[in-house]
């Protein structure tokens, strides 16, 4: 913190919180050193089920494509 970019990525996110949880990491914390070592340079960093989605800036449809993706396998 502060972390502007990642400020307006949850803003971006805003309208779909309701079919997806956000888990933040803060990767300055020590035991979360092995995100920092991997991700420093590219936050924020978004991941999908477990699955590396993006990084930098939500890209909106690929976001959207992802979770309908996950959502129709999941009914």
């Amino acid at each position: 913190k502060p972390c502007p970019l990642c400020d307006e990525a949850k803003e971006v996110l805003e309208p779909y919180k309701r079919r997806f949880i956000l888990q933040e990491v803060d990767i300055t914390l020590p035991e979360n050193s092995a995100w920092y070592d991997k991700y420093k340079y590219d936050i924020p960093v978004f991941h999908l089920n477990g699955k590396f989605l993006m990084k930098h800036r939500v890209d909106i449809q690929t976001f959207q494509d992802q979770l309908m993706e996950l959502e129709l396998r999941n009914e």
